[in-house]
């Protein structure tokens, strides 16, 4: 049946958007595991000019295999959940998220610091999913918001100083890319007409 191909279809591509860059992050992490993690130095080094390429390099990295798993399952949570209406949403979030995370962190964070991991990228999504129901002002967007906010809500605070080794400022501007985020593709949607209030 055409529906149910095109079911199929989504959920297939929705795999792949998700499972690709995890799958990257793995193999990444082995080779910076080897190289006793030589390659962290590609992460983000705040007021460098070479630090800047971490904000592209800084999601995939990783300081270790717990850092790592800890970033796994909520990844594909809730970036799973940030593509259950619209596939799209996922690559335009994460690409707003880890520009807006990684340049917040580069201004903000000490000099003498390196930023590694996708938990910046993590907190974009909480962000987005929290910031979303406010935006669209839909029954589902808030629902599924108010839901986030129970589950997710203790993540909350990793924006605030707190543990030493814990890149805050990579979630704060995380968190702050997530609402962006769903600023800007509320505003795009609803100049196409894609977004229309019940």
């Amino acid at each position: 049946m055409p529906a149910a191909r095109s079911t199929f279809s989504q959920i297939k591509t929705q795999l792949t958007l998700l499972l690709i860059p995890l799958g990257i992050m793995w193999v990444v992490e082995c080779i910076n595991f080897m190289l006793g993690n030589g390659l962290d130095r590609y992460g983000i080094i705040p007021h460098s000019i070479i630090g800047l390429r971490g904000i592209l390099f800084a999601p995939f990295l990783h300081g270790s295999f717990a850092h790592l798993i800890a970033n796994t399952v909520p990844y594909v949570t809730l970036g799973w959940l940030v593509m259950l209406r619209r596939t799209s949403d996922f690559v335009w979030v994460s690409v707003i998220v880890a520009l807006i995370s990684g340049l917040g962190t580069w201004l903000i964070a000490p000099s003498d610091s390196v930023h590694v991991g996708a938990s910046g990228v993590i907190f974009g999504y909480l962000g987005f999913l929290i910031s979303r129901g406010y935006f669209e002002r839909r029954f589902f967007s808030i629902l599924l918001s108010i839901v986030i906010g129970v589950v997710y809500g203790g993540f909350l605070w990793g924006v605030l100083p707190g543990n030493s080794g814990i890149s805050w400022q990579g979630h704060l501007f995380g968190f702050i890319g997530g609402i962006c985020a769903a600023r800007i593709l509320l505003a795009s949607k609803r100049s196409s007409g894609l977004i229309r209030r019940l």
